[in-house]
């Protein structure tokens, strides 16, 4: 038996879909994220005890709560006798397109899982993780917890994760104005019909991404980093979208389309300065519609959860 009774961990934002991945690419940025401590109980329970941090108004009900939900996930899946107590420190705000629902579910599940008597690899938490985003989202989809698990630039399929190489010297710049857009209601927008050729096009600029990853091949990932399947059913939803898009590849943007569900825009770039001055010219996008914005600009190879202390 474990003897240690409580961790904490942190996990950071996230970039969902990069555009031409729905539901199965992203990657994590450093500079933003939740952090859980968890307590293991010798009550057969989940209990949320606390949320603190930018958001505060979330369901206390483990059931309804992604972490709660995940770790619940997580006792019936091995088969627990023992439980867990949550206080959770959101970092993220909510319906901002950084993953904020699923970094609560991630870290908790990192905490959780260093009380185990056998703690598990990162890739079998992955299946709790998407039970914990289901909440949020309403799917079991795993481009924000599978990379906020390993890290980086992650492949997530219903069943399998793949850590996808970037050089280290390509960053995002990420913008968020200060609006929130629900998930829910980003995935209604995607409600309608769509033509073969669509799905033809977005699978030609998946597979340029992530060649031109793996290959380090700027010109690959420039040519294949434009979503023509999902972000113009959602554009609508972001307010100047399109100028805070233009402000990104301008300034030599590899590609620029929504974070997320939105309304965040992000951008890839080359070199840290080059994401630094767009991340300026996008934010000032965004004050033309009235919006203040939050900049995060890292490495595209971001980090993955971690335990803390």
């Amino acid at each position: 038996m474990s003897s240690v009774r409580t961790a904490s961990a942190f996990a950071p934002a996230c970039v969902g879909n990069v555009g031409v991945g729905f539901d199965i690419l992203g990657h994590t940025l450093a500079g933003a994220g939740d952090r859980a401590q968890v307590w293991r109980i010798d009550e057969p329970v989940v209990r949320i005890s606390r949320i603190e941090g930018v958001v505060r108004d979330l369901p206390m009900d483990a059931g309804r709560n992604t972490a709660g939900a995940a770790l619940l996930a997580l006792r019936a899946g091995l088969g627990l006798e023992h439980g867990f107590e949550l206080v959770l420190h959101k970092g993220i705000a909510l319906g901002s397109g950084m993953a904020g629902s699923a970094a609560s579910c991630v870290a908790a599940l990192v905490a959780a899982n260093a009380l185990l008597d056998e703690p598990l690899p990162r890739e079998a938490l992955y299946r709790f993780a998407m039970d914990g985003e289901a909440v949020a989202s309403g799917g079991r989809h795993g481009d924000n917890v599978g990379p906020q698990l390993l890290g980086g630039l992650v492949l997530a399929t219903a069943t399998r994760l793949v850590r996808i190489p970037v050089p280290s010297g390509w960053h995002c710049a990420l913008v968020h104005p200060h609006c929130v857009l629900e998930t829910r209601r980003a995935r209604a927008a995607l409600a309608g019909n769509y033509v073969l050729s669509e799905f033809v096009a977005q699978s030609a600029n998946l597979a340029q991404v992530i060649a031109g990853c793996w290959r380090g091949d700027a010109t690959l990932v420039r040519e294949g980093l434009r979503d023509v399947l999902v972000e113009p059913r959602r554009a609508p939803l972001v307010p100047n979208f399109a100028r805070v898009q233009q402000a990104a590849l301008d300034h030599d943007a590899l590609g620029a389309s929504i974070s997320g569900a939105g309304p965040s825009v992000f951008g890839w770039f080359e070199d840290a300065p080059a994401a630094k001055a767009a991340a300026e010219a996008m934010r000032a996008a965004f004050a033309e519609a009235g919006l203040d914005s939050d900049v995060l600009v890292g490495p595209v190879d971001g980090p993955c959860a971690q335990l803390l202390g």
